[in-house]
């Protein structure tokens, strides 16, 4: 690509700092605004030398040859107007995908649960690829990845339909759940053709042949099929950190980060999808070791003795109800018998139309705090949560923090709880990562 000068508004986002990382790396000159300054802003100056104005200002935008927007940005934002009253070309992040990646070699990984970790995995296991993920990979501390070639291992986002702008020339698909249906307006038809448009865009497709929707396809792919492929699943602990082991196929024995059988199905994806591009069997098994996990999906930022507490992304009752199952399994190897979790629901919309679904995925839980809904800028809509979750005779809180080891659960900025022995889980895609550390 002809070297730019690309500004981003909204660079502080996950998905909108991995490209400007990735274009940096690729020579370009980028800048970019947020409302405010975070982790991921003072990671992008420092680190990458991208020059960051916060908040947004119609001058961030001097110099650009290319604006690009989170989806977040509305027209009325002071940069999106000023790009466009100076003819500037403007892209949401979905159009710059096809700017960005049309001349590469994208290895792509899609699905409604599990995209993050195993595009972590399969990066892992391609380890002279470069990688755009959703999350910060422990392996190589960052979302992103660079090396000079054009192999990009890509987290492909059906959120709003942006995998069709990602160019994959090899497709792997976890699983197909209806999410994020106020972008399909509610048709079930349109999502699933979604998923078949972006399968079809690639020359190689690896798929989980159990999951429902995919069962149900007819074009070729490499199918896993779990429940017949899958053998010997077992868990161990290691200085308090969790591996699952299992056979694949004829393929022996291969071990990973992470609890649960959602773990071993995204490793074995991963897997087959490494031997189509032609890496060795005995490769991909030590590659796999490489793995460590990303931050925020069972990611073990207290290990004590006494007390272990977990920050996971998970937003979704499916997410929650498998990363309950393995907890679960830590809970009783680590010989803990009191598991407390504390959820900040993500969006009211996610919210209402998973309603009975979060109501379930709790089940087992021995304490359950609720905090507010974290509305993503969405309208408040009055839910009763104490209602809906009376079966767990749920905490109803404002926040939390952790301080000397110790989780803290405040109402009214009085603490009514807190938590120093067990298993304490923080799930949530808002800000609870940063409360359960303690960050704010």
């Amino acid at each position: 690509m002809k070297i730019k000068q690309i500004h981003f508004v909204g660079i502080g986002g996950i998905g909108l700092s991995a490209l400007a990382k990735f274009l940096v790396n690729f020579g370009h000159k980028v800048t970019g605004s947020d409302i405010k300054q975070s982790e991921i802003t003072n990671d992008l100056a420092i680190n990458f030398g991208i020059k960051i104005m916060i908040p947004h200002h119609k001058d961030a935008v001097d110099g650009a040859d290319i604006v690009i927007h989170s989806a977040a940005v509305r027209p009325n934002n002071v940069e999106y107007k000023e790009a466009k009253a100076r003819g500037i070309e403007l892209l949401s992040r979905k159009e710059a995908l096809k700017f960005i990646l049309s001349d590469k070699t994208v290895y792509a990984v899609g699905g409604a649960h599990g995209k993050s970790t195993t595009s972590a995995m399969f990066s892992a296991l391609l380890p002279e690829s470069n990688a755009l993920i959703g999350a910060i990979s422990k392996e190589f501390g960052s979302n992103v990845r660079n090396y000079a070639n054009d192999r990009v291992v890509f987290e492909a986002d059906e959120s709003d339909a942006s995998f069709l702008n990602c160019n994959p020339y090899l497709a792997i698909v976890t699983n197909v759940e209806p999410e994020h249906m106020e972008y399909y307006e509610y048709d079930e038809d349109r999502f699933y053709q979604a998923y078949t448009d972006f399968l079809g865009l690639a020359k190689i497709r690896v798929i989980n042949a159990e999951d429902t929707f995919l069962s149900t396809l007819e074009m070729e792919s490499v199918k896993l099929y779990p429940s017949k492929e899958i053998s010997e699943i077992s868990y161990v602990i290691r200085e308090g950190k969790p591996y699952s082991r299992f056979v694949l196929r004829n393929f022996g024995v291969f071990e990973v980060f992470g609890f649960g059988v959602h773990i071993v199905i995204d490793a074995s994806l991963a897997i087959l999808a490494a031997l189509e591009l032609g890496e060795s069997i005995e490769h991909i098994r030590l590659n796999l070791h490489r793995f460590k996990g990303i931050k925020k999906r069972f990611d073990i930022i207290q290990n004590k003795e006494e007390c272990v507490i977990v920050d996971d992304y998970g937003h979704h009752p499916t997410e929650i109800k498998a990363t309950i199952k393995a907890l679960k399994t830590y809970a009783a190897l680590r010989g803990f018998t009191q598991l407390s979790v504390i959820w900040q629901p993500h969006k009211y919309t996610r919210t209402i139309d998973n309603l009975q679904g979060f109501v379930e995925c709790f089940d087992g839980v021995d304490e359950l705090v609720i905090l507010p809904i974290w509305s993503a800028g969405e309208i408040e809509v009055d839910i009763d949560l104490k209602g809906a979750f009376s079966r767990y005779r749920p905490i109803m809180a404002d926040r939390i923090t952790t301080q000397d080891g110790v989780v803290k659960v405040f109402r009214e900025r009085h603490v009514i709880k807190e938590f120093a022995e067990g298993l304490i889980t923080a799930f949530g895609a808002g800000d609870i990562t940063y409360q359960i550390r303690g960050e704010i």
